[in-house]
């Protein structure tokens, strides 16, 4: 298995230039590869096979920046070139803009280039640079790659990817716990409780709405105006910061409690889009959290079920199953009129998702 640990790492001004020179190449071999295949494609239909070591005559200072990281970046390419053809709805490629604030390059252990050492990071072309190790690695983990990334505001990360043997012990399933989306608390589960989601988007928009205002009216290249951009940037960190460490403590509490997690497959962004909820289903994070419950369940041997999106958890009544023909988005509390059950409707949808999960599960 495999398993990644971010770290912050601290450059000097040297290897910020070295750190910031293979950003640039990367982008360059990535935009240049891309157009030579279009071009190649144009003229005689067949796709066209490119290296890195092919530009590096005619770019001299390709030579000066970690190789492997331009290799990675032709293996990007390369997939997300032939995934275009197997499934033209995953879109095409791309060209890499040098305003994009987010980089990153990965590269790859060879022959021990990679090393973590005295507080320091060993990297290809960079030596030694600080880094903030917070947690110990197990002394089994091999080490694999490391992803250099820089965030908007500025800060260095290395995200260390690690290969380890895990023995997992299935557990039998006993105890069960269904989940329905809310748009407002995150989810509300079979056991009554709901997640509580305190929205820090929305708690920080109007500071967000401030700062991006008078960003706004900063000249464009000016020292003031990429001043204002990292505190709007500041204020997004902030909130994903928030957002990724209630979602690891609600996934964590919910793997040690149960043994099965039954869910729905939703498409979390169409629906955002569908709906026009793209602030409040997005601010949530529903589709983050999954997939963090997700491995949580998966390393201690612990069952994630998907139920049909389709399937008609919010208009069928828990106790009689009957399906209801129409349900209006606006009806917040579901009353059965064959049996007459009142319920709240994330509640009543929860049992449901729960009661097929465990018929997914157990047929």
């Amino acid at each position: 298995m495999n398993k990644a640990y971010k770290f912050r790492i601290y450059p000097n001004s040297e290897q910020e230039m070295l750190i910031a020179k293979t950003f640039g190449c990367v982008r360059f071999i990535y935009n240049k590869m891309l157009e030579d295949k279009i071009k190649y494609y144009e003229k005689t239909n067949k796709k066209l096979k490119t290296t890195p070591a092919q530009y590096k005559n005619a770019f001299e200072w390709l030579k000066e920046v970690d190789s492997l990281a331009l290799a990675n970046a032709q293996m990007n390419l390369q997939t997300a070139y032939n995934n275009f053809f197997r499934k033209p709805k995953s879109g095409f490629p791309k060209f890499k803009s040098k305003r994009n604030n987010k980089k990153s390059y990965t590269t790859n252990l060879v022959n021990g280039n990679i090393k973590l050492e005295n507080g320091c990071i060993v990297l290809p072309k960079l030596k030694g640079v600080k880094i903030k190790q917070h947690r110990t690695i197990p002394k089994d983990y091999i080490l694999k790659a490391v992803t250099v990334s820089k965030t908007a505001t500025g800060k260095y990360f290395a995200s260390i990817l690690y290969d380890y043997e895990l023995d997992i012990k299935l557990v039998q399933p006993k105890i069960f716990l269904g989940l329905d989306f809310s748009m407002k608390e995150l989810f509300v589960s079979s056991d009554k409780k709901s997640a509580e989601y305190p929205r820090y988007y929305r708690q920080s928009l109007e500071t967000l709405k401030r700062e991006q205002r008078k960003l706004s009216l900063c000249q464009k290249g000016s020292k003031n105006r990429n001043k204002q951009r990292i505190k709007v940037a500041k204020i997004h960190e902030k909130v994903a910061n928030q957002r990724k460490d209630f979602l690891h403590k609600q996934s964590k509490q919910i793997t040690n409690a149960v043994d099965a997690v039954c869910i729905e497959d939703l498409n979390m962004k169409g629906m955002s889009q569908a709906l026009n909820f793209g602030k409040s289903v997005m601010d949530n994070g529903f589709g983050m959290f999954v997939s963090m419950l997700n491995y949580k369940l998966m390393e201690q041997g612990k069952s994630l079920v998907k139920i049909n999106k389709w399937f008609p958890s919010s208009k069928m009544c828990s106790e009689c199953g009957k399906v209801k023909k129409t349900l209006l988005l606006s009806e917040r509390t579901y009353h059965c009129e064959d049996c007459g059950m009142i319920m709240d409707r994330d509640y009543n949808a929860s049992i449901n998702i729960k009661n097929e999960g465990i018929r997914l599960l157990l047929a």
